[in-house]
C-alpha cells in the first residue's frame, strides 16, 4: 500500500533542480526549475513583492516494505498579498470583501508568476492517479489556508484537461480569452500573407514598408550569445516601457541575466537597429513546437515599431523555425488583424467563505457567457480570406 504526504516548501530550491525538472520537464520554459529558481533567488517572488513561495511537493512510501519516499508530483504555490502579476482579475473579489470588513489577502496562488501562459500546474510522474493526487492537493490547501488565514486558492492558466480536473473535485471554472497565432505550414511570411484579405495584407505591408523606410533592421540572437551591453539595454528598454505607463517593471535586471545563463537554449533577443543602435528589443521563449512573447521594450515613440518587433519578427522566426504556435502574452486585440486567433483561456478558484463562494460561481456562471459572445466577435473579425 502506497502513503502520499504533502509538504509546502518556501523555496524550491528545498526541492531542488533535479527532482523538480524531473517532474516538470524542461519544454516548457515557465515551469522548469531554472525560470522559477531565478525568480525566487533574484528576488522578484518573495514575500517582499507579494509572491511568498509556498510550493507543494507531493511524496509516497510503501507501508509495507518501508521503502524510502520517493516524488511524485509538485505544484507551484504563492502565499499572495496582492493581485498583482497574475493576469486573471479579482480585484472587484478584494474590494467586496474590504466592504463586508474581511480580508481577502493573503490567498494562495498557483501560477507562473507574472507569465500568463498556459501550462500543466500538477507536475506528476507518468502512471501516478492525478484525480487523487489532485484531491489530496486541495485538501491539505484548505487546511492550511485555514491555519493561515488565506481566503482562497486560485489556479490560474492550467491546461484544458487540468481546468475540467479542478472543476470536477469543487474548485469553480472560470474562462478568458488570449489572442495566438498559428503556423499554418507557411513556407514564408509571404504565404502567411496569402492567406489574408486584401485589405489587411495591404494594412500589414503598409507598416512594415515604413519601419523599412525609417532605416530599422532587426537582429536575432539566441539567449548563450546575448552580451551583457544587450541585457543592460533590453532592461533600460523594459524599465522605460513601464514607466511611461507610469508602472516599474516587476523583474529584475539580475533575473534576466540569470535566465539567460541558466537555460540560455530556450531564449531569443530580437533587437531594432537604426544607425547601428539598438533602439527596441524584445525577448522570446521557446519550446519545442511553440514560441512565446514575453517581456518587449523601446527607447523610442516609432509608430509600428511594437507591431513589427514583437509580432511579425515573432511569425516570421516561427515560420522560419517550423514553430507550430506563436503565444504573444495576454490582452490586445489589436492583435486580431494581424492573423491572432482568440482561444480559451482557464482558471480554477475556491473560496473558503461560503457565502462569498456561492456569489462568485454565480458570477463566474453569468460571465462565461459575455466571455462566449465576445470571442465569436473577435473571430468574427479575423483578416483571413473567406473559404
Amino acid at each position: 500500500m502506497k502513503k502520499l504526504r504533502i509538504d509546502f516548501v518556501e523555496s524550491i530550491e528545498e526541492i531542488g533542480s533535479e527532482i523538480w525538472n524531473g517532474l516538470a520537464g524542461i519544454d516548457n520554459p515557465f515551469t522548469r526549475y531554472e525560470f522559477l529558481h531565478s525568480l525566487e533567488s533574484t528576488g522578484c517572488t518573495t514575500d517582499d513583492s507579494g509572491w511568498k513561495p509556498y510550493h507543494i511537493l507531493v511524496t509516497e512510501n510503501d507501508v509495507e516494505t518501508q521503502s524510502s519516499r520517493r516524488a511524485i508530483a509538485a505544484m507551484p504555490l504563492y502565499l499572495k498579498n496582492n493581485s498583482w502579476g497574475e493576469y486573471v482579475f479579482d480585484w472587484s473579489w478584494a474590494e467586496a470583501y474590504t466592504r463586508h470588513g474581511m480580508n481577502y489577502f493573503p490567498k494562495f496562488v498557483t501560477s507562473i508568476p507574472f507569465t500568463p501562459s498556459v501550462g500543466t500546474r500538477i507536475l506528476i510522474k507518468e502512471g501516478i492517479d492525478k484525480l487523487a493526487v489532485a484531491q489530496l492537493i486541495f485538501e491539505k490547501v484548505q487546511l492550511q489556508a485555514e491555519a493561515l488565514g488565506a481566503s482562497s486558492w486560485h489556479i490560474l492558466f492550467p491546461k484544458e484537461e487540468e481546468h475540467r480536473l479542478f472543476d470536477s473535485i469543487g474548485i469553480s471554472p472560470r474562462v478568458a480569452t488570449q489572442f495566438h497565432w498559428y503556423n499554418n505550414s507557411y513556407n514564408s511570411f509571404s504565404d502567411f500573407l496569402a492567406s489574408l484579405n486584401a485589405r489587411k495584407r495591404k494594412a500589414i505591408k503598409k507598416e512594415r514598408k515604413q519601419i523599412e523606410d525609417e532605416g530599422i533592421i532587426f537582429r536575432q540572437t539566441d539567449g548563450a550569445d546575448i552580451s551583457e551591453t544587450q541585457w543592460s539595454d533590453f532592461y533600460l528598454f523594459y524599465q522605460t516601457t513601464y514607466l511611461a505607463r507610469g508602472m516599474q517593471g516587476y523583474l529584475d535586471i539580475e533575473f534576466f541575466r540569470k535566465i539567460g545563463e541558466t537555460m540560455p537554449e530556450q531564449i531569443l533577443l530580437i533587437n531594432a537597429v537604426k544607425d547601428n543602435r539598438d533602439i527596441a528589443a524584445a525577448l522570446f521563449f521557446k519550446s519545442k513546437d511553440s514560441l512565446f512573447g514575453r517581456y518587449w521594450g523601446s527607447r523610442v515613440e516609432q509608430q509600428f515599431l511594437h507591431f513589427e518587433t514583437c509580432y511579425y519578427q515573432g511569425q516570421e522566426y516561427a515560420i522560419e523555425n517550423n514553430l507550430a504556435v506563436f503565444d504573444s502574452g495576454a490582452q490586445g486585440e489589436h492583435k486580431i488583424q494581424r492573423g491572432f486567433e482568440p482561444i480559451y483561456t482557464h482558471s480554477n478558484h475556491w473560496i473558503a467563505d461560503q457565502n462569498f463562494s456561492r456569489a462568485i460561481r454565480n458570477f463566474l456562471e453569468e460571465e462565461r457567457g459575455h466571455i462566449d459572445q465576445y470571442k465569436i466577435q473577435a473571430e468574427s473579425l479575423l483578416p483571413f480570406k473567406k473559404q
